[in-house]
Order: structure tokens, then sequence, then C-alpha cells
């Protein structure tokens, strides 16, 4: 049985419809496409590539103060006390650090 990167196959051949492990790719008609590996590999080395360029985001998110510490931040801040917006940007910055962008 054969099994199929989907997401290069997709990305490298834009017609295909239908991808069955096993079975074969077609297209929109059920007509089959042939595929050419060096394609397909091609597509699945820009498709790594992009997702290693996009790591440090993944990286970055779940470390990231909550949208609720912002919210209170602000709302001391609007009261006069920037303490906690201060403590939320160093919080960010310190993420940042740890995951710079490539």
């Amino acid at each position: 049985m054969t099994t199929y990167n989907h997401d290069a196959i997709r990305k490298a051949y834009p017609n295909a419809i239908t991808i069955e492990d096993g079975f074969g790719v077609k297209d929109a008609d059920g007509n089959p496409i042939t595929l050419d590996q060096t394609l397909v590999d091609a597509a699945a080395a820009e498709i790594q590539s992009e997702l290693d360029a996009t790591q440090y985001q993944r990286n970055r998110q779940p470390e990231y103060p909550s949208l609720a510490t912002l919210a209170d931040a602000l709302y001391w801040s609007n009261q006069g006390d920037n303490t906690k917006l201060d403590e939320y940007y160093a919080a960010c910055a310190a993420v940042k650090a740890k995951y710079p962008k490539p």
C-alpha cells in the first residue's frame, strides 16, 4: 500500500482533488494523476522550509502572557499605574529573546 504526503502532493499538483492512500491521486473529473516523485519531494522540501522559517512563532505563542493579563495591565495603565504594563512588555520581550526570528 502506498502512503502519500498529501500536503506535498497538493502543493505540487493544485488540480489534485482526491488523494487516497493505496488508490492514487485524481483530478476533479476523476482522472488519475501520475505523480512525479521529484516534484512531490521538492514540494515537501518547500513546505518543510516554510515550517522551519516560522517555528519561532509556534514556540513563542504558548509562552506569551495572556490577553487577560494585557487587559488588566491596560486597565491599570489607564488608572495611572504602568507597573503591570511594563511587566507585560518585559515578559513579551523575554519570549522574543528566547525564540528569535531566524
